[in-house]
């Protein structure tokens, strides 16, 4: 998380306050105050000296929070047109080198683009131990094939590995648990923090549930240990 602190002044700590306040642009429940220098400790000899408070402001991590997921959202519904045939090379060559090494039987991939994503399909028999526990094995092979498809290219190339229709299969859980969720933090009227996921599947739940106009969602932690939390509006 980015602990960015920033400094204000004032004549009065009320009116360094309201300056932050507004340079910043969020409301005073959404910020951690610490006044700096108070207006009663000012000496005889500094009475004809212009009177200044300092006060120290720092985004609460909802805030910050926030504006990671928008970033998050940004790189994921960019439509600007990009280049990826050396990066789909670079993968074909990884994967035929990878699959030729794991000595399995009846495994093919397909690479397709679609919104400047390479979107990566492995089908094949017995593909479990290619998934892994709650996707974890399947999540470090599209690190490494990501990592392969930006070698040569001087952005990041944005990479879906899929193995065996997981993700659809994923995509749909989180969808009911976030639902259920929803329901229970409504119940109970306590926000509920979900386990560490990916962005791809943080995203799924910030999605579900964004129309739902009696919970909200942020994101707490770093990576790769970042958790949802649903809670009520």
């Amino acid at each position: 998380m980015d602990n960015k602190v920033y400094v204000f002044e004032g004549k009065t700590s009320t009116e360094a306050i309201e300056r932050g306040l507004k340079e910043l642009k969020v409301s005073k429940n959404k910020v951690d105050i610490k006044i700096l220098e108070q207006e009663d400790k000012r000496s005889f000899f500094s009475i004809l000296t212009p009177r200044v408070v300092k006060v120290e402001m720092k985004l609460k991590e909802e805030q910050e929070d926030k504006s990671k997921e928008k970033a998050e959202n940004r790189k994921v519904s960019t439509n600007e047109p990009v280049d990826n045939t050396q990066a789909i090379e670079n993968i074909k060559k990884f994967l035929d080198e990878f699959i030729d090494k794991i000595n399995t039987e009846k495994l093919e991939y397909k690479i397709k683009e679609e919104d400047n994503i390479v979107k990566v399909d492995i089908n094949g028999e017995n593909t479990g131990f290619l998934i892994g526990y709650r996707g974890e094995v399947l999540n470090s092979i599209q690190t490494i094939v990501s990592n392969v498809a930006s070698k040569s290219s001087k952005e990041k190339v944005r990479v879906l590995v899929n193995i065996g229709g997981y993700r659809e299969k994923r995509e749909k859980d989180l969808q009911n648990l976030a639902t259920k969720i929803a329901g229970t933090v409504i119940k109970t009227r306590k926000p509920i923090t979900l386990e560490p996921m990916s962005a791809y599947e943080r995203k799924i739940i910030h999605t579900k549930l964004q129309e739902n106009i009696r919970v909200k969602t942020h994101s707490i932690g770093e990576e790769p240990y970042r958790k949802v939390v649903i809670s009520l509006k």
